[in-house]
């Protein structure tokens, strides 16, 4: 999927820059950006898009992202209705790789920060006692300037390049940069399959939204995304399945209709090949950790 360039703010008075953010919700804006990002989300639930992977988000979810690797965060269609109660917080770290100058990156004792930011391109989510540092040095990170500002971006950097307690995100290094038209096109087709994944979406029907023939649409999305609509569909339908198995407050039946299959052998079938396991095996898992 093609994103549009975004520009960190940045202060001539910061080598990297620090937001903790509360707000309704994290936006729609698929972009990326030369910086690194770090993004602890404290608060909020919904789909995340990063690279050519699709899946859920939730409280407590910590990620590396590499330059330039496209990314948003969409919280579920509730958290955009006016009037809503409910709300996102997250701190959010950006910098740039020579962020603490260029001869800083080319040190004997430095020699690991190139294979992180490297790893970094395919995405990196944290877990374990890894996560925790993280998340103890980005909380004090808002709240301090100067050397000390400085010191806690080194003690991250530390712990990002020699923990193994993470898993890469996409399954590529590479990923498209785009024009504005290309970003607004894919942001409405992403944010109307959102919003219509429970019914059935023809092919007719989202190449007319998108306003290109079915031919060229097809071969449009399979350029921009990596996968065809009806894969993208599916992974939509099959994160939302997700996130009710989790909730456990439906039956697995019931939830095959709710996210848009229309019968359940060809859900259980779906959800195998997007995840690698079944459903009652999926929240199994979930429940038991």
């Amino acid at each position: 999927m093609k994103p549009l360039f975004h520009k960190v703010p940045t202060s001539i008075q910061s080598s990297y820059e620090v937001r903790h953010d509360k707000k309704p919700n994290f936006g729609k804006l698929w972009h990326y950006h030369p910086e690194l990002e770090l993004h602890y989300v404290i608060k909020g639930e919904g789909v995340r898009f990063i690279g050519d992977n699709i899946s859920n988000f939730s409280s407590g979810e910590l990620i590396l992202l590499g330059e330039n690797l496209p990314h948003t965060w969409r919280c579920h269609e509730e958290y955009y209705q006016n009037n809503s109660a409910l709300d996102v917080e997250a701190i959010v770290i950006h910098f740039l790789p020579d962020c603490l100058g260029k001869d800083f990156i080319n040190l004997p004792e430095s020699f690991m920060l190139p294979k992180l930011f490297d790893k970094a391109k395919k995405g990196m989510i944290f877990n374990g006692k890894a996560k925790d540092e993280l998340i103890a040095l980005m909380k004090k990170a808002p709240n301090v300037n100067q050397i000390d500002k400085l010191i806690i971006l080194l003690n991250i950097l530390k712990i990002l390049s020699e923990t193994e307690e993470y898993t890469e995100i996409t399954s590529s290094h590479a990923f498209y940069q785009s024009n504005e038209s290309d970003s607004i096109r894919l942001n409405k087709i992403c944010s109307y399959t959102l919003s219509n994944y429970k019914k059935e979406i023809t092919l007719q029907e989202i190449a007319a939204f998108s306003n290109l023939s079915v031919t060229s649409f097809c071969r449009y999305f399979k350029l921009m995304t990596k996968k065809t609509y009806y894969d993208f569909l599916i992974e939509i339908r099959i994160s939302h399945a997700c996130r009710l198995l989790i909730e456990n407050k439906i039956p697995t039946e019931m939830i095959c209709f709710e996210c848009g299959f229309n019968n359940v052998s060809n859900f259980y079938r779906h959800f195998k090949k997007v995840t690698g396991i079944t459903p009652m095996e999926y929240k199994k898992s979930y429940l038991s950790n």
